[in-house]
Protein backbone atom coordinates (compact mmCIF):
# COMPACT_ATOMS: atom_id res chain seq x y z
CA UNK A 1 0.00 0.00 0.00
CA UNK A 2 1.50 3.53 -1.16
CA UNK A 3 2.02 6.30 1.57
CA UNK A 4 1.09 10.02 1.12
CA UNK A 5 4.10 12.06 1.37
CA UNK A 6 3.38 13.43 4.55
CA UNK A 7 3.14 9.92 6.64
CA UNK A 8 6.91 8.90 5.13
CA UNK A 9 7.26 12.86 6.37
CA UNK A 10 7.01 12.13 9.98
CA UNK A 11 8.33 8.39 9.81
CA UNK A 12 12.20 9.99 8.94
CA UNK A 13 11.51 12.80 11.91
CA UNK A 14 11.22 9.47 13.89
CA UNK A 15 13.94 7.63 12.64
CA UNK A 16 16.47 10.60 13.05
CA UNK A 17 15.36 10.64 16.71
CA UNK A 18 13.27 13.43 16.68
CA UNK A 19 11.14 13.99 20.42
CA UNK A 20 9.74 17.21 19.52
CA UNK A 21 8.20 19.68 16.64
CA UNK A 22 7.52 23.17 17.44
CA UNK A 23 5.16 25.30 15.76
CA UNK A 24 1.75 26.45 14.55
CA UNK A 25 -0.68 24.71 12.11
CA UNK A 26 -2.05 25.84 8.93
CA UNK A 27 -3.66 24.90 6.03
CA UNK A 28 -0.53 23.77 4.04
CA UNK A 29 0.84 22.28 6.98
CA UNK A 30 -2.59 20.53 8.08
CA UNK A 31 -1.92 16.89 6.88
CA UNK A 32 1.80 16.87 8.21
CA UNK A 33 0.04 17.41 11.86
CA UNK A 34 -2.58 14.75 11.08
CA UNK A 35 0.30 12.26 10.73
CA UNK A 36 2.45 14.01 13.63
CA UNK A 37 -0.17 13.51 15.86
CA UNK A 38 -0.39 9.71 15.01
CA UNK A 39 3.11 9.49 15.96
CA UNK A 40 5.81 9.21 18.92
CA UNK A 41 6.55 13.10 18.33
CA UNK A 42 5.48 16.09 20.40
CA UNK A 43 3.78 18.39 19.14
CA UNK A 44 4.42 22.03 21.11
CA UNK A 45 2.57 24.88 20.33
CA UNK A 46 3.42 27.98 20.20
CA UNK A 47 2.19 31.19 19.71
CA UNK A 48 5.39 32.72 17.48
CA UNK A 49 6.80 30.84 14.89
CA UNK A 50 10.40 32.37 16.33
CA UNK A 51 9.93 31.26 19.85
CA UNK A 52 9.40 27.97 18.40
CA UNK A 53 13.01 28.47 16.94
CA UNK A 54 14.17 29.56 19.57
CA UNK A 55 13.00 26.73 21.74
CA UNK A 56 13.94 24.09 19.16
CA UNK A 57 17.48 25.26 19.41
CA UNK A 58 17.98 25.39 22.94
CA UNK A 59 16.45 21.88 23.33
CA UNK A 60 19.04 21.03 20.50
CA UNK A 61 21.91 22.46 22.30
CA UNK A 62 21.11 21.03 25.16
CA UNK A 63 20.72 17.61 24.25
CA UNK A 64 22.65 17.56 20.48
CA UNK A 65 19.35 14.92 19.42
CA UNK A 66 17.56 16.12 16.05
CA UNK A 67 14.79 18.99 17.10
CA UNK A 68 12.15 20.12 14.51
CA UNK A 69 9.73 23.05 13.21
CA UNK A 70 6.97 22.80 11.58
CA UNK A 71 5.23 26.05 10.09
CA UNK A 72 2.78 27.05 7.08
CA UNK A 73 3.48 28.14 4.13
CA UNK A 74 4.90 32.13 3.68
CA UNK A 75 4.15 33.79 6.87
CA UNK A 76 4.04 30.82 9.22
CA UNK A 77 7.23 29.37 8.31
CA UNK A 78 9.21 32.63 7.07
CA UNK A 79 8.42 33.70 11.21
CA UNK A 80 11.40 31.38 12.05
CA UNK A 81 14.11 32.77 10.60
CA UNK A 82 15.35 34.83 13.33
CA UNK A 83 15.14 31.54 15.97
CA UNK A 84 16.74 29.64 12.77
CA UNK A 85 19.66 32.18 12.79
CA UNK A 86 20.48 31.90 16.63
CA UNK A 87 20.27 27.76 16.28
CA UNK A 88 22.46 27.58 12.93
CA UNK A 89 25.29 29.81 14.61
CA UNK A 90 24.74 27.79 18.03
CA UNK A 91 25.56 24.70 16.08
CA UNK A 92 22.46 23.43 17.15
CA UNK A 93 20.72 20.21 15.28
CA UNK A 94 17.12 21.43 13.96
CA UNK A 95 15.24 20.87 11.25
CA UNK A 96 12.59 22.58 9.78
CA UNK A 97 9.29 21.25 7.32
CA UNK A 98 8.84 24.50 5.38
CA UNK A 99 5.09 24.14 3.83
CA UNK A 100 4.54 25.62 0.87
CA UNK A 101 1.87 26.39 -1.91
CA UNK A 102 1.28 24.54 -4.87
CA UNK A 103 3.89 23.49 -7.24
CA UNK A 104 1.20 24.97 -9.87
CA UNK A 105 0.97 28.62 -8.16
CA UNK A 106 4.77 29.17 -7.39
CA UNK A 107 6.87 31.41 -9.23
CA UNK A 108 3.15 33.53 -10.33
CA UNK A 109 3.35 35.48 -6.86
CA UNK A 110 0.93 33.94 -5.22
CA UNK A 111 -0.89 34.32 -2.20
CA UNK A 112 1.24 33.59 0.95
CA UNK A 113 3.83 33.02 -1.98
CA UNK A 114 7.53 33.06 -0.78
CA UNK A 115 10.94 31.78 -2.19
CA UNK A 116 12.22 29.47 0.93
CA UNK A 117 15.25 28.81 -0.92
CA UNK A 118 16.40 32.22 -1.00
CA UNK A 119 15.32 33.49 2.28
CA UNK A 120 16.79 30.45 4.54
CA UNK A 121 19.84 29.72 2.67
CA UNK A 122 22.42 31.97 4.88
CA UNK A 123 21.02 30.33 7.89
CA UNK A 124 21.33 26.80 7.06
CA UNK A 125 23.58 23.59 6.29
CA UNK A 126 20.90 22.56 4.04
CA UNK A 127 18.39 23.37 2.04
CA UNK A 128 15.91 21.91 -0.49
CA UNK A 129 12.12 21.25 -1.37
CA UNK A 130 10.54 18.15 -2.07
CA UNK A 131 9.92 18.57 -6.21
CA UNK A 132 8.23 14.82 -6.65
CA UNK A 133 6.72 12.72 -4.07
CA UNK A 134 8.93 9.75 -4.86
CA UNK A 135 11.90 11.97 -3.54
CA UNK A 136 9.88 12.44 -0.42
CA UNK A 137 12.28 9.72 2.32
CA UNK A 138 15.66 10.31 -0.20
CA UNK A 139 15.44 14.22 0.39
CA UNK A 140 14.26 14.00 4.25
CA UNK A 141 16.76 11.87 4.98
CA UNK A 142 19.39 13.76 3.94
CA UNK A 143 18.09 17.14 5.63
CA UNK A 144 18.20 15.35 9.34
CA UNK A 145 21.31 13.74 8.25
CA UNK A 146 22.78 17.28 7.27
CA UNK A 147 21.70 19.16 10.07
CA UNK A 148 23.05 16.27 12.29
CA UNK A 149 26.41 16.11 10.89
CA UNK A 150 26.94 19.62 9.88
CA UNK A 151 25.67 20.38 12.95
CA UNK A 152 23.06 23.25 11.94
CA UNK A 153 19.74 23.77 10.68
CA UNK A 154 18.41 21.81 7.51
CA UNK A 155 15.13 23.30 5.97
CA UNK A 156 13.07 21.30 4.07
CA UNK A 157 10.23 22.66 1.80
CA UNK A 158 7.22 20.22 0.59
CA UNK A 159 4.63 21.94 -1.25
CA UNK A 160 0.93 21.03 -0.03
CA UNK A 161 0.10 19.25 -3.44
CA UNK A 162 3.64 17.04 -2.74
CA UNK A 163 2.81 17.00 0.83
CA UNK A 164 -0.63 15.20 0.03
CA UNK A 165 1.16 12.86 -2.94
CA UNK A 166 1.38 8.95 -3.69
CA UNK A 167 4.54 7.91 -2.72
CA UNK A 168 4.95 4.80 -5.57
CA UNK A 169 9.17 3.76 -5.44
CA UNK A 170 9.83 4.15 -1.60
CA UNK A 171 13.01 3.23 -1.10
CA UNK A 172 14.66 2.76 2.77
CA UNK A 173 16.84 5.50 2.79
CA UNK A 174 17.85 6.19 6.34
CA UNK A 175 19.58 8.63 8.74
CA UNK A 176 23.06 7.78 9.39
CA UNK A 177 24.73 10.37 12.00
CA UNK A 178 28.44 8.80 11.93
CA UNK A 179 30.84 10.85 14.65
CA UNK A 180 34.38 9.85 13.41
CA UNK A 181 37.32 11.10 15.82
CA UNK A 182 39.15 13.82 14.22
CA UNK A 183 43.05 14.54 15.13
CA UNK A 184 45.75 16.48 13.46
CA UNK A 185 48.44 14.35 11.66
CA UNK A 186 52.14 13.01 13.29
CA UNK A 187 53.65 16.19 11.88
CA UNK A 188 51.18 18.73 12.51
CA UNK A 189 50.92 17.19 16.57
CA UNK A 190 55.00 17.45 16.70
CA UNK A 191 54.79 21.07 15.25
CA UNK A 192 51.92 21.94 17.70
CA UNK A 193 53.90 20.66 20.63
CA UNK A 194 57.82 22.37 18.96
CA UNK A 195 55.72 26.02 19.75
CA UNK A 196 54.26 25.46 22.90
CA UNK A 197 57.46 24.12 24.65
CA UNK A 198 59.22 27.06 22.99
CA UNK A 199 56.77 29.39 25.17
CA UNK A 200 58.01 30.90 28.49
CA UNK A 201 54.18 32.31 29.70
CA UNK A 202 51.73 29.97 28.28
CA UNK A 203 48.33 30.37 28.24
CA UNK A 204 45.29 29.08 27.11
CA UNK A 205 42.12 30.25 25.86
CA UNK A 206 39.40 27.80 25.27
CA UNK A 207 35.76 27.87 23.82
CA UNK A 208 32.57 25.99 23.48
CA UNK A 209 34.25 23.30 21.34
CA UNK A 210 35.89 22.25 24.46
CA UNK A 211 32.80 20.74 25.81
CA UNK A 212 33.76 17.20 27.48
CA UNK A 213 37.93 18.23 27.15
CA UNK A 214 38.19 19.67 30.98
CA UNK A 215 40.07 17.15 31.95
CA UNK A 216 42.51 16.94 29.17
CA UNK A 217 43.07 20.71 29.15
CA UNK A 218 43.55 20.49 33.23
CA UNK A 219 46.61 18.33 32.74
CA UNK A 220 47.85 20.58 29.30
CA UNK A 221 47.93 23.11 31.55
CA UNK A 222 49.43 21.35 34.56
CA UNK A 223 52.51 20.71 32.05
CA UNK A 224 52.80 24.15 30.03
CA UNK A 225 52.49 26.04 33.73
CA UNK A 226 49.35 27.77 31.46
CA UNK A 227 46.76 29.64 33.03
CA UNK A 228 43.01 28.88 31.29
CA UNK A 229 40.73 31.61 30.02
CA UNK A 230 37.25 30.68 28.26
CA UNK A 231 34.73 32.33 26.26
CA UNK A 232 31.26 33.01 27.85
CA UNK A 233 30.02 29.48 26.23
CA UNK A 234 32.51 27.21 27.67
CA UNK A 235 31.93 29.24 31.38
CA UNK A 236 29.42 25.96 32.19
CA UNK A 237 32.36 23.11 30.89
CA UNK A 238 35.35 24.76 31.99
CA UNK A 239 35.32 26.89 35.44
CA UNK A 240 34.08 23.95 37.84
CA UNK A 241 36.89 22.21 39.68
CA UNK A 242 39.54 23.72 37.35
CA UNK A 243 42.88 25.36 39.61
CA UNK A 244 43.96 26.68 36.54
CA UNK A 245 41.16 28.85 35.52
CA UNK A 246 41.22 32.78 35.09
CA UNK A 247 37.57 33.30 33.81
CA UNK A 248 37.06 35.44 30.75
CA UNK A 249 38.29 37.93 28.65
CA UNK A 250 36.53 40.50 26.91
CA UNK A 251 33.83 43.14 27.87
CA UNK A 252 32.45 40.66 29.92
CA UNK A 253 35.49 39.39 32.01
CA UNK A 254 37.74 39.75 34.50
CA UNK A 255 40.63 41.36 34.73
CA UNK A 256 42.23 38.22 35.32
CA UNK A 257 41.10 37.19 31.86
CA UNK A 258 41.61 39.77 29.92
CA UNK A 259 45.07 40.42 30.76
CA UNK A 260 46.52 37.15 30.72
CA UNK A 261 45.72 36.34 27.06
CA UNK A 262 47.22 39.78 26.09
CA UNK A 263 50.61 38.92 28.31
CA UNK A 264 51.65 35.77 27.47
CA UNK A 265 54.26 34.66 25.07
CA UNK A 266 52.62 31.77 23.56
CA UNK A 267 48.49 30.86 23.41
CA UNK A 268 46.85 27.87 22.98
CA UNK A 269 43.45 28.27 21.58
CA UNK A 270 41.04 25.91 21.42
CA UNK A 271 37.57 25.62 19.99
CA UNK A 272 37.17 29.11 20.50
CA UNK A 273 35.97 31.63 17.55
CA UNK A 274 35.62 34.62 19.54
CA UNK A 275 35.23 37.57 17.54
CA UNK A 276 36.91 40.13 18.78
CA UNK A 277 40.14 40.79 17.53
CA UNK A 278 41.50 43.38 20.32
CA UNK A 279 41.06 40.65 23.05
CA UNK A 280 44.12 38.60 21.33
CA UNK A 281 47.75 39.18 21.61
CA UNK A 282 49.45 41.09 18.88
CA UNK A 283 52.76 39.51 19.72
CA UNK A 284 52.16 36.48 20.68
CA UNK A 285 52.58 32.61 18.96
CA UNK A 286 49.46 31.31 18.45
CA UNK A 287 48.39 27.89 18.17
CA UNK A 288 44.97 27.36 17.22
CA UNK A 289 42.71 23.93 16.57
CA UNK A 290 39.35 23.82 15.59
CA UNK A 291 36.72 21.12 14.27
CA UNK A 292 35.88 23.60 11.76
CA UNK A 293 38.84 24.64 9.24
CA UNK A 294 37.10 27.69 8.32
CA UNK A 295 37.59 29.04 11.90
CA UNK A 296 41.83 29.09 11.88
CA UNK A 297 42.82 32.66 11.51
CA UNK A 298 39.17 34.21 10.44
CA UNK A 299 40.12 35.97 13.53
CA UNK A 300 43.29 37.11 14.54
CA UNK A 301 46.39 35.72 12.33
CA UNK A 302 48.01 32.79 13.65
CA UNK A 303 51.44 30.66 13.86
CA UNK A 304 49.75 27.33 13.47
CA UNK A 305 46.37 25.91 12.87
CA UNK A 306 44.87 22.12 13.05
CA UNK A 307 41.93 20.65 12.29
CA UNK A 308 40.79 18.46 14.98
CA UNK A 309 38.70 17.18 18.06
CA UNK A 310 39.82 19.30 21.18
CA UNK A 311 39.51 15.95 23.33
CA UNK A 312 41.54 13.46 21.49
CA UNK A 313 44.03 15.88 19.94
CA UNK A 314 45.15 17.00 23.43
CA UNK A 315 45.73 13.46 24.61
CA UNK A 316 47.50 12.81 21.27
CA UNK A 317 49.33 16.63 22.02
CA UNK A 318 50.57 15.59 25.73
CA UNK A 319 53.19 13.29 25.17
CA UNK A 320 55.33 15.49 23.23
CA UNK A 321 55.28 18.35 25.69
CA UNK A 322 57.20 19.36 27.92
CA UNK A 323 56.67 20.09 31.46
CA UNK A 324 57.19 24.10 32.04
CA UNK A 325 59.64 24.55 35.84
CA UNK A 326 58.09 28.23 35.95
CA UNK A 327 55.22 28.37 37.20
CA UNK A 328 55.08 31.98 38.16
CA UNK A 329 52.96 33.53 35.03
CA UNK A 330 50.12 31.20 35.97
CA UNK A 331 50.50 31.63 39.80
CA UNK A 332 50.35 35.42 39.11
CA UNK A 333 47.25 34.80 37.23
CA UNK A 334 45.17 32.44 39.56
CA UNK A 335 45.91 34.78 42.30
CA UNK A 336 44.90 38.07 40.46
CA UNK A 337 41.56 35.61 39.27
CA UNK A 338 40.88 34.79 43.07
CA UNK A 339 41.12 38.87 43.81
CA UNK A 340 38.97 39.76 41.01
CA UNK A 341 36.36 37.58 42.32
CA UNK A 342 36.01 38.57 45.19
CA UNK A 343 36.20 42.33 44.37
CA UNK A 344 32.60 41.93 42.42
CA UNK A 345 31.19 39.72 45.57
CA UNK A 346 32.23 42.37 47.47
CA UNK A 347 29.49 44.62 44.98
CA UNK A 348 26.58 41.84 45.02
CA UNK A 349 24.73 43.54 47.70
CA UNK A 350 21.65 45.43 48.12
CA UNK A 351 21.28 48.83 46.63
CA UNK A 352 21.01 52.35 48.42
CA UNK A 353 17.12 53.05 49.37
CA UNK A 354 16.71 49.56 49.91
CA UNK A 355 16.98 49.34 45.93
CA UNK A 356 17.58 45.95 43.98
CA UNK A 357 20.66 45.90 41.65
CA UNK A 358 20.19 43.14 38.90
CA UNK A 359 23.49 41.59 40.04
CA UNK A 360 22.21 41.28 43.21
CA UNK A 361 19.30 39.10 42.39
CA UNK A 362 21.08 37.17 40.35
CA UNK A 363 23.86 36.26 43.26
CA UNK A 364 20.12 35.43 44.96
CA UNK A 365 19.42 33.16 42.40
CA UNK A 366 22.65 31.73 42.18
CA UNK A 367 22.87 31.00 45.98
CA UNK A 368 18.86 29.04 45.86
CA UNK A 369 18.65 27.69 42.20
CA UNK A 370 19.30 23.84 41.88
CA UNK A 371 22.66 22.48 41.51
CA UNK A 372 21.58 21.25 38.21
CA UNK A 373 19.67 23.68 37.23
CA UNK A 374 19.62 25.14 33.44
CA UNK A 375 19.42 29.03 33.20
CA UNK A 376 18.50 30.96 30.00
CA UNK A 377 18.90 34.64 30.24
CA UNK A 378 18.07 37.73 27.69
CA UNK A 379 20.35 39.37 25.80
CA UNK A 380 21.45 42.87 27.56
CA UNK A 381 21.98 42.47 31.58
CA UNK A 382 20.13 39.41 32.35
CA UNK A 383 22.83 37.17 30.00
CA UNK A 384 25.72 39.82 31.64
CA UNK A 385 24.63 39.00 35.11
CA UNK A 386 24.13 35.49 34.65
CA UNK A 387 27.54 34.48 33.08
CA UNK A 388 29.34 36.76 35.60
CA UNK A 389 27.40 35.71 39.04
CA UNK A 390 26.11 32.29 38.62
CA UNK A 391 28.16 29.45 39.88
CA UNK A 392 29.33 26.72 37.18
CA UNK A 393 29.42 23.46 38.85
CA UNK A 394 29.58 21.13 36.23
CA UNK A 395 25.76 20.57 36.34
CA UNK A 396 24.40 24.16 36.03
CA UNK A 397 24.35 25.34 32.10
CA UNK A 398 23.83 28.77 31.08
CA UNK A 399 22.41 29.51 27.99
CA UNK A 400 21.95 32.69 25.67
CA UNK A 401 22.42 34.19 22.32
CA UNK A 402 25.95 35.00 22.89
CA UNK A 403 26.60 34.69 18.93
CA UNK A 404 24.24 35.91 17.20
CA UNK A 405 22.77 38.53 20.00
CA UNK A 406 18.96 38.93 19.52
CA UNK A 407 16.05 39.93 22.52
CA UNK A 408 13.72 37.75 23.60
CA UNK A 409 15.75 34.52 23.72
CA UNK A 410 15.27 33.32 27.37
CA UNK A 411 11.48 32.30 27.52
CA UNK A 412 11.41 30.47 24.94
CA UNK A 413 14.56 28.79 25.20
CA UNK A 414 13.56 27.92 28.87
CA UNK A 415 10.59 25.92 27.42
CA UNK A 416 12.64 24.14 25.02
CA UNK A 417 15.26 22.84 27.94
CA UNK A 418 12.19 22.58 30.32
CA UNK A 419 10.86 20.14 27.18
CA UNK A 420 13.73 18.24 26.81
CA UNK A 421 14.75 17.95 30.30
CA UNK A 422 11.46 17.65 32.66
CA UNK A 423 13.26 16.79 35.63
CA UNK A 424 15.28 19.89 36.05
CA UNK A 425 14.97 23.06 37.37
CA UNK A 426 14.78 25.44 34.49
CA UNK A 427 15.02 29.29 34.96
CA UNK A 428 14.46 31.98 32.51
CA UNK A 429 16.20 35.54 33.18
CA UNK A 430 14.32 37.98 31.19
CA UNK A 431 14.67 41.54 30.50
CA UNK A 432 11.44 43.56 30.34
CA UNK A 433 12.09 44.36 26.68
CA UNK A 434 12.95 40.67 25.55
CA UNK A 435 9.96 39.20 27.36
CA UNK A 436 7.38 41.89 26.26
CA UNK A 437 8.70 41.23 22.64
CA UNK A 438 7.38 37.69 23.24
CA UNK A 439 4.73 37.87 25.64
CA UNK A 440 2.86 35.72 24.03
CA UNK A 441 4.90 32.52 24.86
CA UNK A 442 3.44 32.93 28.79
CA UNK A 443 0.24 31.78 27.17
CA UNK A 444 2.52 28.83 26.25
CA UNK A 445 3.98 28.41 29.13
CA UNK A 446 0.56 27.67 30.29
CA UNK A 447 -1.45 25.57 27.16
CA UNK A 448 1.62 23.24 27.42
CA UNK A 449 1.98 23.29 31.22
CA UNK A 450 6.02 23.80 31.33
CA UNK A 451 6.73 24.23 35.08
CA UNK A 452 9.60 26.80 34.35
CA UNK A 453 10.02 29.98 36.85
CA UNK A 454 10.51 33.05 35.29
CA UNK A 455 12.24 36.32 36.56
CA UNK A 456 11.78 39.80 34.97
CA UNK A 457 14.67 42.29 35.76
CA UNK A 458 12.23 45.43 35.30
CA UNK A 459 14.17 48.32 35.00
CA UNK A 460 11.59 50.39 31.83
CA UNK A 461 14.09 50.43 29.54
CA UNK A 462 16.35 48.74 27.30
CA UNK A 463 19.01 48.56 29.78
CA UNK A 464 22.06 47.46 27.87
CA UNK A 465 20.97 49.62 25.12
CA UNK A 466 21.22 52.74 27.52
CA UNK A 467 24.99 51.83 28.82
CA UNK A 468 26.00 51.84 24.88
CA UNK A 469 24.32 55.28 24.73
CA UNK A 470 26.18 56.99 27.56
CA UNK A 471 29.63 55.38 26.62
CA UNK A 472 29.11 57.07 24.12
CA UNK A 473 28.21 60.67 25.52
CA UNK A 474 24.61 60.44 24.57
CA UNK A 475 21.79 60.77 26.63
CA UNK A 476 18.71 57.70 26.80
CA UNK A 477 17.31 58.29 23.36
CA UNK A 478 14.36 55.75 22.71
CA UNK A 479 15.09 53.02 24.96
CA UNK A 480 12.46 53.94 27.56
CA UNK A 481 9.57 51.49 28.39
CA UNK A 482 6.60 51.62 29.93
CA UNK A 483 5.55 48.48 31.55
CA UNK A 484 2.35 46.76 33.04
CA UNK A 485 2.92 45.17 36.38
CA UNK A 486 4.02 41.58 34.83
CA UNK A 487 3.75 39.94 38.77
CA UNK A 488 -0.14 40.95 38.47
CA UNK A 489 -0.37 40.06 34.28
CA UNK A 490 1.22 36.53 35.00
CA UNK A 491 -1.14 36.25 37.65
CA UNK A 492 -4.46 37.70 35.39
CA UNK A 493 -3.23 34.73 32.76
CA UNK A 494 -2.81 31.81 35.26
CA UNK A 495 0.42 31.99 36.46
CA UNK A 496 2.24 32.44 39.90
CA UNK A 497 3.06 36.21 39.71
CA UNK A 498 4.28 38.25 42.34
CA UNK A 499 6.03 41.96 42.27
CA UNK A 500 8.99 42.93 44.56
CA UNK A 501 10.16 46.54 44.58
CA UNK A 502 12.87 46.57 47.55
CA UNK A 503 15.64 44.72 48.66
CA UNK A 504 14.49 44.23 51.59
CA UNK A 505 11.92 41.30 50.21
CA UNK A 506 13.80 39.93 47.62
CA UNK A 507 15.49 36.98 49.02
CA UNK A 508 12.23 35.52 50.78
CA UNK A 509 10.42 36.13 47.26
CA UNK A 510 13.21 34.66 45.43
CA UNK A 511 13.43 31.45 47.56
CA UNK A 512 8.49 31.69 47.63
CA UNK A 513 9.28 32.02 43.44
CA UNK A 514 11.78 28.97 43.45
CA UNK A 515 9.42 26.53 45.39
CA UNK A 516 6.85 27.02 43.41
CA UNK A 517 5.35 24.03 42.14
CA UNK A 518 4.59 25.00 38.53
CA UNK A 519 5.06 27.89 36.32
CA UNK A 520 5.60 31.26 38.42
CA UNK A 521 7.00 34.30 37.45
CA UNK A 522 8.50 36.65 39.57
CA UNK A 523 9.02 40.75 38.29
CA UNK A 524 11.71 42.65 39.84
CA UNK A 525 12.03 46.68 39.79
CA UNK A 526 15.65 46.01 39.77
CA UNK A 527 18.03 49.40 40.06
CA UNK A 528 17.62 51.18 36.37
CA UNK A 529 21.17 52.80 36.70
CA UNK A 530 23.15 49.77 37.40
CA UNK A 531 26.46 49.72 34.84
CA UNK A 532 28.09 46.48 33.39
CA UNK A 533 31.78 47.31 34.17
CA UNK A 534 34.57 46.16 31.91
CA UNK A 535 37.41 44.65 33.31
CA UNK A 536 39.67 47.48 31.54
CA UNK A 537 39.31 51.12 31.60
CA UNK A 538 39.67 52.87 27.82
CA UNK A 539 39.71 56.17 27.27
CA UNK A 540 36.80 56.75 24.74
CA UNK A 541 33.91 55.32 26.96
CA UNK A 542 35.21 57.03 29.93
CA UNK A 543 35.14 60.74 28.05
CA UNK A 544 31.89 59.41 26.66
CA UNK A 545 30.30 58.78 30.34
CA UNK A 546 31.70 62.07 31.18
CA UNK A 547 29.75 63.78 28.19
CA UNK A 548 26.90 61.92 29.07
CA UNK A 549 27.11 63.41 32.80
CA UNK A 550 27.65 67.14 31.33
CA UNK A 551 24.58 67.09 28.94
CA UNK A 552 22.34 65.53 31.97
CA UNK A 553 23.35 67.86 34.35
CA UNK A 554 22.37 70.29 31.66
CA UNK A 555 19.16 68.90 30.85
CA UNK A 556 18.41 69.07 34.50
CA UNK A 557 18.68 65.83 35.32
CA UNK A 558 21.88 65.79 37.88
CA UNK A 559 19.80 64.19 40.66
CA UNK A 560 20.35 60.85 37.67
CA UNK A 561 24.15 61.73 37.48
CA UNK A 562 24.79 61.56 41.47
CA UNK A 563 22.84 58.21 42.06
CA UNK A 564 24.56 56.65 39.08
CA UNK A 565 27.78 57.11 40.93
CA UNK A 566 26.15 56.22 43.99
CA UNK A 567 24.61 52.87 42.23
CA UNK A 568 28.05 52.01 40.75
CA UNK A 569 31.01 53.52 42.56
Amino acid sequence: MSKKVAEILVEVLEQAGVKRCYGIVGDTLNLFAENLERSSIDWVHVRHEEAGAFAAGAEALLTNNLTACAGSCGPGSLHFINGLYEANRNRAPVVLIASQVMMSDMGFEFIQEVDFKTVFKECSVFCDMILTPDQARKKAAMACQAALTKQGVAVLIVPVDISHGEVHEDFPYRVHHSKPTIIPNSEEIDEIARILNAGKKVAIYAGAGCERALEEIRVVAEVLKAPVAHTSRAKSFLEADNPFNVGMTGILGSEAGYNAILDCDTLLLLGADFAWRQFYPDQAKIVQIDIDPTHLGRRHHISFGAVGDIKPTLRALLPCLEENDDASFLQEYVQRYAKAMASWNSHLVPGHDDTIPGSYLTSLINRYADDDALIAGDDGTPIVWAIRHTTANGKRRVFGSLLHGTMATALPSALGLKKAAPERQVIAMCGDGGLSMLFGELLTVIQENVPIKIVVFDNHKLGFVEIEQKSEGMLDTFTRLKNPDFGKVAEAIGLWGKTVRKASEIEAAVQEWLAQPGPALLNVLVSPLELVRPPFVELKPVVGMALYSTRAILHGRGAEVLELVRENF
